[in-house]
């Protein structure tokens, strides 16, 4: 008769990592075992045990915490699918490796301000989700989610984060102390930017893009053959002179922070092969999203606000029709640069079959 046995080694050690919180701590102590910056080894042996093992407990040992989790919507190609909640707190319930993230975070920019939008005088405040606090409290919030998004970024992916000077100074330093290189910084200059009501300084025209890779040794991705081309034969720099969201990308709703597809279209196109997984871990109305599957890669957008999430759900719906589909693809103008091997649909690829574990 066979028997079968568990047999369970314990490896201990204790360390010490600075943070302003519990959880922050955790997540960094989890993102420098599973990066093999800290490695147990034979002089951290604690005890071993033996356990006798029927069918049902084999099954048992093997638990899939990632298989609790229900999207709030998914595509039918399964290529797009939104998740419900923190995003920190949704991270790490399941493991997965992305090939790169785009994350639009809180400015903290709304404190009564106001602007011009349609020729209305409009107030910029977007929510209490964007209502700042302390530096030291924004610097924490930045460490947290920057720390939970690289323990899901595969080792040569990369991340683009944008701001504003509310928020792109403490992204930038907290991005360097948790060990990202930073690549670039695009100044995406608006070409219809809002007038600058006051006339006490300069119009705020202008957004910041970091771009960095997860490490400084593993090399990353770069289409810089058809960058070249998109930008007349010349190398692209880091200046990007597009415009603001327009219109026609608000067919199914508005949000106050809405990115245009262009400029996620270009991102995505730079850094990453079709058939790519991509992240927004603050998705929004999901341009990062509608942009990855207009150019055959796939998405996970994750948010708090389940009116965003219905906005991105009907914004996805509505590309399922092949002549919004296609009418999309042609107002993106680096599209027509590109050959089809930079945005044939991932069905056509192998890396296709790897997909979500929930």
């Amino acid at each position: 008769m066979e028997y079968k046995f568990e047999i369970t080694e314990v490896l201990s050690r204790q360390m010490a990592v600075q943070s302003s919180s519990l959880q922050e701590a955790e997540i960094i102590v989890r993102s420098r075992y599973r990066e093999s910056d800290i490695v147990l080894d034979a002089s951290d042996f604690l005890c071993v045990d033996f356990t006798p093992l029927g069918q049902e407990e084999i099954m048992a040992v093997s638990p899939n915490p990632s298989s609790e989790i229900t999207p709030f919507f998914r595509s039918p190609d399964r290529a797009f699918t939104l998740l419900r909640g923190d995003c920190v707190e949704l991270l790490k319930q399941f493991e997965f490796k992305f090939d790169m993230i785009f994350a639009d975070p809180p400015y903290f920019l709304s404190n009564g301000g106001i602007s011009m939008q349609s020729g209305k005088v409009v107030c910029v405040d977007k929510g209490e989700w964007d209502k700042g606090g302390t530096p030291e409290s924004i610097d924490a919030f930045n460490r947290t989610w920057l720390a939970a998004c690289r323990d899901k970024l595969k080792k040569d992916g990369t991340i683009w984060v944008s701001g504003t000077y509310h928020n792109i100074f403490s992204v930038a330093s907290r991005l360097t102390e948790l060990g990202f290189k930073i690549l670039n910084v695009v100044t995406w200059a608006k070409t219809n930017p809002p007038p600058n009501i006051s006339c006490r300084y300069f119009t705020h025209s202008a957004e910041y893009i970091v771009w960095a890779r997860k490490s400084a040794k593993v090399p990353h991705y770069y289409n810089y053959e058809l960058m070249k081309r998109i930008n007349d034969g010349k190398q692209m720099g880091d200046v990007w002179r597009l415009p603001a969201i327009a219109p026609w990308e608000k067919s199914c709703g508005k949000h106050p922070c809405q990115k245009p597809l262009a400029v996620l279209s270009r991102i995505i196109l730079a850094s990453t092969r079709p058939g790519a997984w991509v992240l927004d871990p603050f998705t929004g109305s999901s341009t990062t999203g509608i942009a990855a599957n207009l150019l055959g890669r796939r998405f996970l957008g994750i948010d708090q606000e389940e009116e965003y999430l219905y906005l991105s759900q009907n914004r996805r719906q509505e590309i399922e029709n092949i002549k919004t589909f296609a009418k999309y693809r042609g107002k993106i103008k680096d599209i027509a640069f590109a050959e089809q091997s930079d945005v044939a649909h991932p069905g056509e690829d192998e890396s296709w079959g790897y997909e979500l574990p929930f």
